[in-house]
């Protein structure tokens, strides 16, 4: 996953910041002047999260914010704020923020809620839709979307694909597959599965980048990183 840092530029690589902090967590961060747009394309996904560092600058956070929700990538991105504890003081109920974290930090607090917010906000969290970045399933309608465009699957290349889905992170065998998505009344044979994982793959190109082959075992959709 990577992180969005939104911080003022004379600050933000300081050693006691965000950027450094999560970074010697192991985390990928690209970070953002306080008061720059964000105007740029070449992440192929959102960030799992933004944190908006605004430490006493609660003011300017708040417009940050309202900038980072007008780009439509990033609307429904998880959005945390970074205070001291005076600016605590200064935050409203209604301003928008996911979370609060206080600085200096305790770097296992700060990944700790930027990890359940992305939870709260995304990916299979539960209910009828699902959702990996830009990759949504709604198992109401039978209808699968990326990046907003409807991609036409058949019946079955549908329930394969929602039943991995819900099961992130759990490598199935083609056997269990053909069990549990096919029915215990279907006798075709284990390519079956390898063709309609082809066949999603084909269909979802990018999207299906977290339908993972596990060599010599079957298949899973990947987990959260």
């Amino acid at each position: 996953m990577w992180i969005l840092v939104v911080g003022p530029e004379s600050q933000v690589g300081a050693a006691e910041h965000a950027v450094a902090v999560l970074g010697s967590l192991g985390c990928r961060v690209r970070s953002v002047d306080l008061w720059d747009s964000f105007e740029f394309d070449d992440e192929p996904r959102p960030p799992a999260a933004a944190l908006i560092e605004a430490l006493e600058e609660v003011d300017a956070a708040r417009a940050a914010l309202m900038r980072l929700r007008s780009v439509e990538r990033f609307a429904q991105t998880p959005a945390l704020i970074a205070t001291s504890v005076s600016g605590l003081t200064r935050l409203q109920p209604d301003d928008g923020f996911d979370d609060v974290v206080l600085h200096p930090y305790v770097p296992a607090e700060l990944y700790l809620r930027l990890r359940r917010a992305e939870w709260r906000a995304s990916e299979f969290r539960g209910g009828r839709h699902l959702k990996t970045g830009e990759l949504s399933i709604d198992l109401d309608a039978h209808e699968v979307r990326y990046r907003g465009e409807l991609v036409a699957l058949t019946q079955q290349e549908f329930a394969l694909l929602a039943f991995l889905a819900q099961r992130r992170g759990r490598v199935f065998s083609r056997d269990q597959l053909l069990n549990q998505v096919w029915g215990v009344d279907y006798y075709g044979g284990s390519r079956t599965v390898d063709i309609h994982v082809r066949r999603l793959r084909m269909k979802l190109g990018d999207g299906a980048e977290d339908l993972q082959t596990v060599r010599g075992v079957g298949y899973k959709m990947r987990s959260a990183s």
